[in-house]
């Protein structure tokens, strides 16, 4: 039987457009493998009149960050009929957008971080929680801009309202939580396992410890005990159906157990369009769960459909 033609689409302009072809990149490569037809598009804003000349069978939907990730390159897909791949206009929209995404969480029974969204110019002359706290754009993934304000910082920190910033005028902050940075994937209606990020050299999990090789140590599966490895992915599985997500998506953790065993899990966010890249979670998540890097590719091909 003949495969599909899949457009994979890749790059953009998002300030992950680096990630975004590290990951087509790998995801086209390896869906060539299975037999697949794959066109590479490096998606620019004629992307409407490539795809509708290319009419391709599937898009598999490789973009990160804004255009890709928020249900704005889903809605062009709707639009030409094209099938595609991971979370559909809404979900992409709802999980994009951190602090709405915690609203429906915290509605389901997800514990979450107390935090609020604020204008970044109020951050200039006091603290808008007590430290320790979490700075972080509202609709950005990567960890680009997030800033953390240790316990003992006397000042708010002066980059969120200084000309630098370029990650929009509003921003969430949120308590910080100690502990592990623990995640979940989940496939179709099934939590995969849990995976603990330890940073390498880095106080948290930002943009090197991501996607630098060497930048973290993945521990698959996390060693912690089995309640709340099951705990992890029941929350995960949750958080996934709440937002209506479809495909893959992965949802990000912290776990403080400084103080017990069974301790504090906090869910942070769900990432509806995971990286694929070499050195990428996900992957390595299915890979223990006995799925290859071109089966759980296939998976989602084969998954990809419109009105999702």
């Amino acid at each position: 039987m003949k495969k599909k033609h899949v457009a994979v689409l890749l790059g953009g302009f998002s300030s992950e457009r680096p990630v975004s072809l590290s990951s087509g990149k790998a995801c086209a490569d390896a869906l060539e493998a299975e037999g697949y037809q794959v066109t590479r598009v490096d998606v620019g804003r004629d992307i409407s009149s490539v795809l509708a000349d290319l009419k391709p069978d599937v898009a598999f939907n490789a973009l990160h960050g804004p255009y890709g990730e928020d249900g704005t390159i889903q809605g062009v897909l709707e639009f030409l009929g094209i099938a595609y791949t991971h979370s559909g206009v809404l979900a992409s929209a709802l999980a994009m957008d951190k602090e709405q995404a915690k609203r429906v969480a915290k509605s389901v029974g997800i514990p979450v971080a107390e935090s609020r969204v604020i204008d970044r110019f109020t951050i200039k002359n006091e603290h808008p929680m007590r430290p320790p706290y979490v700075v972080k754009p509202v609709n950005e993934g990567s960890s680009f801009g997030v800033v953390i304000v240790r316990e003992d910082q006397s000042h708010p920190p002066q980059l969120i309202s200084s000309p630098e910033w370029n990650y929009g005028e509003k921003v969430m902050v949120e308590r910080y939580i100690h502990g592990r940075e623990l995640t979940c994937a989940v496939m179709g209606d099934v939590a995969l396992g849990v995976c603990e990020i330890v940073p390498t050299g880095h106080s948290f999990y930002d943009y090197d410890s991501k996607y630098v090789p060497g930048g973290s140590k993945h521990e698959v599966p996390a060693k912690i005990s089995l309640n709340i490895y099951q705990k992890i992915q029941t929350l995960a599985l949750k958080a996934h159906q709440a937002i209506g997500c479809r495909g893959v998506s992965r949802s990000d953790f912290r776990y403080d157990d400084r103080h017990s065993e069974n301790g504090e899990v906090v869910w942070l966010e769900i990432n509806t369009q995971p990286g694929m890249t070499p050195t990428s979670l996900v992957p390595e998540i299915a890979a223990q769960a006995g799925h290859s890097f071109g089966e759980l590719l296939s998976w989602m091909v084969e998954d990809a459909s419109c009105r999702r």
